[in-house]
């Protein structure tokens, strides 16, 4: 890890209190190296990356959520990301990392034991976890790059308790996805309370910050089986009869 780079884009996201973790950053990214050797986490493996785009990248909801405290829930985390890094820069927070493949689950709970923080490293599909025990559990739950935003939010919305929220990491062109997924969020009893547009330091890079608030019970019908959430996904997707992308 760059350790100046992450300090100064900590300053530029108002989150110095965070500067007191920077060395677990440091061994998370040494470890993220090391077990990248093994099993494919990231293709992202050089000092300046791994600072930027992923855990700047993933601390950045903190300068608009807040997320200090309560229960949070991470839904396909993959290397640990935004989850992980939220946690140490919010160490009050009550982790849940969530992801389909046992390698990457074990590889995050050999991180959270060599960093000495709790969390609960879940191995499943979230269509199906989501209509078990961890239904309408979280305060918070967050995930990044994992589904066009029709798809994200089923697998997603299903884990936050009423007047909760979910918080989605897109990128800076992602308007037509999240205005496509509105019927769905609706459906799944949420509400998009705000947009962001959210720069991210050293890099150049705008993304997108969906803030959606649960305001109602998910159906029970919901979510649905993978096949049927990705065919609402592409469904969504597909540019309507009559538009330039036609």
């Amino acid at each position: 890890m760059n350790k100046e780079l992450f300090l100064s884009g900590l300053r530029a996201l108002g989150l110095e209190g965070a500067e007191s973790a920077a060395n677990k950053f440091g061994r998370y990214s040494e470890l993220l190296r090391e077990w990248n050797k093994k099993i494919n986490l990231t293709a992202i493996t050089d000092d300046d990356g791994i600072t930027v785009k992923h855990f700047l990248d993933s601390l950045l909801p903190l300068k608009y959520v807040d997320i200090s405290g309560g229960s949070l829930a991470d839904i396909g985390t993959g290397a640990g990301f935004p989850g992980l890094p939220i946690k140490l820069a919010r160490p009050g927070v009550r982790l849940t990392l969530i992801d389909s493949l046992k390698k990457r689950i074990n590889f995050l709970s050999a991180v959270c034991g060599e960093l000495g923080v709790e969390a609960d490293c879940v191995h499943g599909r979230a269509e199906e976890l989501g209509r078990k025990e961890l239904r309408d559990s979280f305060d918070t739950v967050v995930s990044r790059a994992v589904a066009n935003m029709t798809a994200l939010s089923e697998y997603c919305m299903p884990f936050v308790r009423v007047g909760g929220r979910f918080v989605a990491l897109k990128s800076e062109g992602a308007d037509a996805e999240i205005d496509a997924a509105r019927p769905i969020i609706g459906t799944l009893g949420g509400r998009i309370a705000e947009i962001v547009k959210a720069p991210l330091p050293e890099s150049g890079i705008t993304r997108t910050i969906v803030i959606i608030e649960k305001t109602k019970p998910t159906p029970d019908a919901f979510p649905r089986g993978a096949k049927k959430i990705k065919q609402a996904g592409k469904t969504a997707a597909a540019p309507k009869p009559g538009t330039a992308a036609e």
